[in-house]
C-alpha cells in the first residue's frame, strides 16, 4: 500500500490553539456539479493504519481521491471524547473540507449536532447513526449513515472455523462492548451452533472465553487475554477488537513459532498477512470482514456524481456482498471453502437467517 502521509503546515498559533495532527494526501481536485469536493476524515482511537476499522475507511477515501482527483486528509483526535471528535470535525470544516467521514459509534452524538449546525456540509458516518445524548436518532438530509450486518460475517467465519478445525474450544475477544462488536459475537455463536447441529462439528465457546477488553487500541491487553485463553486450551480466538486484536495475533504467532496450535479469526478486513510468522505461514485462519472500504468509496462517489443519499441509512449485508469472509483463505481447505460458499448462498437467498440480537447467546 502506498502510504502517502503528509503533515500539513499550520501556523504556530494554530498549533497552540487546536493541537491536532493533520495527515494529508492532496491532489488537484476538480469541481463536480459546481462543487469542489474535499474529503476529510476524523479517526477513531488507534492509528490510521490500525489494520482494521480506521484503515479500511481511509482506504475507501484514498481510492476515491485517486480516482476522482480529490483533496483528502484525516485528523487524529488526542483522545476519544465527544469534545475532541467535535473539535476535529470543525477543524476540517474550517479548512474547507465539505465532505466529512467519521468511523464508528463514538461519533454518533458529534455528528448528530454538527449535521444540524452545518447544513452545507455533507457527512458520512460509518457503522453508526447520528444520535442525541438522550438517544434520539436522526439522519439529516446532509448525512448518510452506513451500517453492516456483522452478525452475518461472524456467522460465516464461525462456519469456516468449525469446518476447518472440527472440534475444540473457541474464544472471543471484543474491543468495546458496542452493538457492532456484539453482533460479531452473537453471529459467531450462532454459526458455531449451526455447524455443530448441522455439519457434524464439535466446537465450544465457553462463557469464560468470551470477553470485551474495553478498548480498540490496547495491544498488550489483547495479548494478555489471548494468552489466558490459549492456556485454558482454546484453539482459536475470534478477535474483533481493532488494533487490540494484533495482541492476540502476536500471542498466537509466538506459540505457533514454537510448534503449538494457536489460531486467530480476524475482523473488519482480511488480516491474513498480519498473522504471518514464518514466510507465508499465518496464524489467521480466516477473517470476518465488512467491506468498509467499498462502502465508504461508494458514498463518496455518490456525492461526487450528485447522487448523495442524504437522510438514508444504508445497510451492507451478505445480500449485497457487503460482509463475509475473504475470497482467498490459504488456511482453509477446498472442502471447507466449498461448504462455506453453499452456506453463503443460503444466507443470501434468505434460507438461513441470522439474528442481530443476543437471543440465546451466552453474552
Amino acid at each position: 500500500m502506498n502510504r502517502r502521509i503528509f503533515i500539513a503546515t499550520i501556523t504556530s498559533v494554530a498549533i497552540a490553539v487546536n493541537l491536532f495532527t493533520n495527515y494529508s494526501n492532496t491532489a488537484k481536485a476538480q469541481p463536480t456539479n459546481g462543487e469542489k469536493i474535499k474529503v476529510g476524515m476524523v479517526t477513531d482511537t488507534g492509528t490510521i493504519y490500525d489494520k482494521s476499522f480506521n484503515q479500511s475507511t481511509w482506504e475507501g477515501i484514498q481510492r476515491a481521491a485517486k480516482e476522482f482527483n480529490l483533496d483528502s486528509t484525516y485528523l487524529k483526535p488526542r483522545e476519544a471524547t465527544e469534545e475532541q471528535f467535535t473539535l476535529q470535525i470543525n477543524n476540517l470544516i474550517d479548512s474547507g473540507y465539505n465532505l466529512i467521514v467519521t468511523p464508528g459509534i463514538r461519533f454518533a452524538t458529534s455528528v448528530f449536532k454538527e449535521q444540524e449546525k452545518n447544513k452545507n456540509i455533507k457527512f458520512i458516518i460509518v457503522n453508526a447513526t447520528p444520535k442525541s445524548e438522550s438517544g434520539k436518532e436522526n439522519v439529516a438530509s446532509n448525512t448518510v449513515s452506513i451500517l453492516f450486518a456483522e452478525q452475518e460475517a461472524g456467522f460465516l467465519a464461525a462456519i469456516a472455523t468449525s469446518l476447518q478445525l472440527k472440534e475444540g474450544d473457541i474464544g472471543f475477544i471484543g474491543g468495546l462492548e458496542i452493538p457492532a462488536i456484539q453482533r460479531y459475537n452473537w453471529g459467531f455463536q450462532q454459526g458455531i451452533k449451526y455447524a455443530n447441529d448441522n455439519l457434524g462439528t464439535k466446537m465450544e465457546l465457553k462463557p469464560e472465553n468470551i470477553t470485551y477488553e474495553g478498548a480498540f487500541n490496547n495491544v498488550d491487553l489483547g495479548q494478555k487475554l489471548a494468552a489466558e485463553m490459549y492456556n485454558r486450551g482454546v484453539k482459536v480466538i475470534f478477535a474483533a477488537a481493532g488494533e487490540s486484536g494484533l495482541g492476540a495475533m502476536n500471542e498466537a504467532k509466538k506459540r505457533a513459532f514454537s510448534g503449538k496450535e494457536a489460531w486467530v479469526v480476524g475482523s473488519d478486513i482480511d488480516q491474513y498477512d498480519f498473522g504471518k510468522y514464518l514466510g507465508n505461514k499465518s496464524i489467521v485462519l480466516t477473517s470476518a470482514i465488512r467491506n468498509i472500504s467499498n462502502a465508504t468509496y461508494d458514498a463518496i462517489k455518490d456525492a461526487i456524481q450528485g447522487n448523495f443519499q442524504g437522510g438514508k441509512t444504508l445497510m451492507y449485508s451478505i445480500k449485497n456482498d457487503g460482509v463475509g469472509i475473504p475470497k482467498e483463505n490459504p488456511n482453509l481447505s477446498a472442502d471447507t471453502i466449498k461448504k462455506v460458499n453453499e452456506i453463503y448462498a443460503k444466507i443470501k437467498s434468505g434460507e438461513i437467517k441470522i439474528s442481530p440480537e443476543k437471543n440465546g447467546s451466552i453474552k
